[in-house]
């Protein structure tokens, strides 16, 4: 029986290309956004006002941004490493949802708890679990993808998770900016410790609500039969599939290659967003503002190449994005006022979430179905990795003396290397999926 939200909203517009299934899995990513929102905004501001300062226990601020970077690291290096396998052990029958709802249950648990925390500390070990779990819970997510749609309809499926993520996760952003302005930095009406309340509470209620359909509606139909699973068995059916891909998925591999180059550029630009700002010395208020336009327009970015993919093919809608990126790469040459910053941001929204969903889809259609927990595991690793590396030229060019600009700017790089990598995979035949599965 079809739930009255999901009748309610398919009769507007936006949502009719939708099955009560596709619109559940789309749901979810209106959720999660949000605490994505806030973990790229307000958590970092969070963290630091609680951190810095003379008062005993209290640390100066290049070393709270040292701690939380490191903080980073850790959720990357976790997220990787923990992927692959809990992505195995959920490509067994009946397992990827149990996986999912106990990650989701975690994460706004962790999500809650992080606006009680009494100490700079505190804060940052809760941020640390809760970013972990979130992650794997992104990882199940993303490969449901194969269970809730055709292969037909997963470029347009996946754009629409991003899409509606974008401009969903402004609903419950609004009310943590509104509770941040009250707060000590600007008008003073309410405590900090209230202000970062209300943001944390708000966000994991709107995650958990928004997550209520997919856990309801989803049915995991593909699967590799339940064996029994030990920690020596699930690494080496991951060392076998490794092996396997680099073998003789020259399609997979070469997009795994692609992928990790340009979605390097991709995070290192949206997790360095108010860094850039900051080090050209714009207000912090204004960089919010732009930030909270970027959603509305990968919003509509996302929905305009959810359109496109039903008339052209993924890889050339996703070369259009890498192109668009690297032009955005060396516009950054020319940064240097607030108005520049939002150009900036302009550019970057027009192709964020369009890259990561058609990535998303396409990586979907050249994988076995019934492993692809796993397959996201090792994709989730790509993708976590990437950002070492990007982040590691940006501290580069500043550490040798050269601007923010010149950092971004070098990005392109890799953005270029992804472009011929993905034409490479495309060009390789797909291998036989029967080969790859238990």
């Amino acid at each position: 029986m079809k739930s009255k939200l999901f009748q309610w909203l398919h009769n507007r517009k936006a949502f009719r290309d939708l099955n009560e299934k596709e619109f559940s899995w789309v749901l979810y990513d209106v959720g999660n956004s949000a605490y994505t929102m806030l973990a790229c905004s307000l958590i970092p501001i969070w963290f630091k006002n609680l951190a810095i300062g003379t008062e005993p226990g209290k640390i100066t601020g290049d070393k709270a941004t040292a701690y939380y970077a490191i903080a980073i690291s850790v959720v990357t290096i976790v997220v990787a490493l923990l992927g692959p396998i809990c992505g195995a052990l959920a490509d067994r029958k009946d397992m990827k949802k149990i996986f999912f709802q106990t990650v989701i249950a975690l994460g706004v648990i962790g999500c809650v708890l992080n606006g009680f925390a009494w100490s700079w500390l505190a804060f940052l070990i809760i941020f640390v679990l809760t970013k972990i779990v979130y992650s794997a819970a992104n990882t199940f997510y993303d490969s449901m993808l194969n269970d809730i749609t055709t292969e037909e309809r997963m470029d347009e499926v996946s754009s629409y998770g991003y899409a509606w993520g974008y401009i969903g996760s402004c609903i419950p952003f609004m009310v943590a900016l509104i509770a941040y302005v009250l707060g000590p930095d600007m008008l003073k009406v309410i405590s900090e410790s209230l202000s970062k309340i209300i943001g944390f509470t708000v966000t994991a209620a709107w995650w958990a609500l928004v997550t209520i359909p997919l856990l309801r509606n989803y049915k995991q139909l593909n699967y590799v039969e339940k064996n029994k699973a030990t920690v020596s068995g699930v690494f080496k059916k991951i060392f076998g599939t490794l092996k396997k891909i680099f073998l003789h998925d020259k399609k997979v591999l070469f997009f795994l290659i692609a992928f990790f180059l340009y979605i390097d550029g991709v995070g290192t630009i949206i997790d360095n967003c108010i860094n850039i700002g900051t080090d050209l010395g714009l207000p912090t208020v204004g960089q919010v503002v732009f930030l909270l336009a970027t959603q509305v327009v990968a919003w509509i970015g996302s929905l305009v190449f959810a359109k496109l993919s039903k008339k052209f093919k993924t890889v050339p809608l996703i070369l259009v994005c890498i192109a668009g990126y690297t032009a955005v790469c060396l516009y950054a040459l020319t940064l240097n006022t607030l108005l520049d910053f939002g150009i900036l941001a302009f550019g970057v929204g027009c192709f964020q979430g369009s890259i990561q969903s058609l990535s998303r889809s396409y990586y979907s259609k050249i994988i076995p179905p019934e492993n692809s927990g796993e397959y996201f595991g090792l994709y989730d690793i790509f993708a976590k990795g990437a950002s070492f590396l990007g982040s590691a030229v940006i501290a580069a060019v500043k550490l040798a003396g050269g601007t923010i600009n010149i950092a971004v700017a070098s990005l392109a790089v890799f953005f270029i290397l992804g472009f011929f990598f993905l034409i490479l995979s495309d060009r390789q035949k797909t291998m036989n999926r029967g080969a790859v599965s238990e």
